[in-house]
């Protein structure tokens, strides 16, 4: 199971299920982020494996090829980038600060 992609796209989820998928730990999934420079004529991409280690909150949706913050996506956190659309590197977390 996508337990972010359920998170997303179920919004009356109940405290035991919650509680569920926060014991089977955030999904670290490995996502594919790559861009274009077009003045350079080069492409980049990388993974964020190393970015699973710095960030314990942080987690992946293949789906969605997105970053989101587990403990508010399972908690039920603000809404923000970091809950509803996924981070794509701009902007920081509380979290972070």
């Amino acid at each position: 199971m996508n337990s972010v992609d359920f998170l997303l796209t179920n919004k009356d989820i109940t405290y035991e299920i919650r509680t569920e998928i926060k014991r089977l730990a955030r999904p670290i999934s490995d996502l594919i982020n790559s861009k274009t420079d077009e003045e350079k004529s080069r492409n980049y991409s990388r993974n964020n494996s190393s970015v699973y280690d710095r960030f314990k909150w942080l987690c992946g949706c293949p789906k969605r090829n997105k970053l989101f913050c587990f403990i508010c996506l399972v908690m039920g956190g603000n809404k923000s980038a970091w809950t509803q659309e996924g981070w794509v590197g701009k902007g920081r977390h509380k979290a972070t600060a």
